[in-house]
């Protein structure tokens, strides 16, 4: 893998952007490790500046209409766009987004394989904060 398991976070750690419409946090394993925080602090300033700015404008608004910035994939998962990044989520009662797994977009579609990991992480989200599979 490209990225190192280094930068472990919690329940405490993971927000990401706290807005009146909803709260916006990153998706970690049962180890505390978050594959799409570790995508994000290896991202230039730039690109960490659009990806923020979407989550704020999410968290403040409850919507972004352009489906450049902002699409629904199917399955309850969801697509942050800052270009040419990719950050999918899905969401959960309690007015929060859960991000699950990031990339950096090389084709037209949406890989099949990171779709599979959003569902998974999603599967494993409500497994392990012993919620149910609600939107």
């Amino acid at each position: 893998m490209w990225y190192s398991k280094t930068t472990l976070i919690d329940k405490e750690s993971c927000l990401i952007y706290k807005g009146p419409c909803f709260i916006i946090e990153w998706f970690y394993d049962e180890n505390g490790y978050s594959q799409p925080y570790e995508y994000f602090l290896k991202s230039s300033t730039g690109q960490k500046r659009k990806f923020l700015l979407l989550a704020k404008k999410m968290g403040d608004f409850g919507k972004i209409i352009d489906k450049k910035k902002f699409r629904n994939e199917g399955d309850k998962i969801y697509t942050f766009k800052p270009q040419p990044d990719r950050y999918l989520c899905f969401f959960k009662t309690g007015k929060k987004i859960i991000v699950t797994n990031a990339f950096r977009k090389k084709g037209d579609k949406l890989p099949e394989q990171e779709k599979t990991l959003a569902i998974n992480n999603m599967a494993n989200y409500y497994l392990s904060h012993k919620d149910s599979m609600e939107e």
